[in-house]
């Protein structure tokens, strides 16, 4: 009988309203949704933003793209080849011990493959979750006051790249609906939820920090990771 392979995990602190608890996720599927703006218009914008740098049009909205779950990372610096990548921000549902999860994280991406294929471009960047989550339904009730934010280094300084409420996309109920087919979300699932615009067009930054603020309970998940691009030899 051939060995059951090991599952990747993610190692996360768990905030409640008990208090803190080391919570360590199995993750046997991840998922990363794509074009999740409630917004028409926002949909669009975010289609034409990548229309400018090569990327062709999707063929629904929102689509769920399969990643590999080894491409899941948590440390501080995340190597890639070449220098046409960069960070999304988004906030990440993670299923677990029947319950589910928010923490935040980012869908590196590589641009030059992208205008390629969207799906290959998803699965050729490690995709970084941050080290903590928060019990969902206790922050569902004022979902809507929660707000993305992410910062790149550029040109040796600290440069706000994106910023808006996590409500600029599908609700995560709407979203795991859209992927389940109307179930519940399986433990051990990690689904990246979609992203916002980027101030100032897409670019590559060799430093990308994330975060997801709760400004009613008073706290933010948070975490920055360095890029290292490899060299592309033929």
């Amino acid at each position: 009988m051939a060995a059951r392979p090991r599952l990747p995990k993610l190692s996360l602190t768990a905030e409640t309203a008990a208090g803190r608890h080391a919570m360590t996720v199995p993750v046997s599927e991840l998922v990363v949704a794509g074009w999740t703006a409630r917004d028409i218009a926002a949909v669009e914008h975010h289609i034409e933003e990548l229309a400018a740098i090569g990327v062709p049009r999707p063929s629904r909205v929102p689509l769920f793209y399969r990643v590999a779950r080894n491409q899941l990372q948590q440390g501080g610096a995340l190597q890639v080849m070449g220098p046409e990548t960069s960070g999304e921000a988004e906030f990440v549902m993670v299923a677990h011990g029947g319950e589910l999860w928010v923490t935040t994280g980012s869908d590196h991406t590589d641009r030059k493959a992208e205008a390629q294929s969207v799906a290959l471009s998803k699965q050729l960047c490690g995709k970084v979750v941050a080290g903590r989550a928060w019990r969902y339904a206790e922050v569902a009730p004022h979902w809507d006051r929660l707000v993305l934010r992410a910062y790149i280094r550029e040109k040796g300084k600290r440069v706000k790249y994106q910023e808006g409420p996590v409500t600029a996309m599908r609700s995560p109920e709407d979203l795991i609906a859209g992927w389940t087919g109307g179930g519940a979300l399986p433990d051990g699932t990690v689904m990246f939820c979609g992203t916002l615009a980027a101030l100032g067009g897409i670019r590559p930054a060799d430093r990308f920090a994330f975060e997801l603020e709760d400004p009613v309970l008073g706290r933010k998940i948070s975490h920055a990771y360095d890029v290292i691009a490899l060299p592309v030899v033929a």
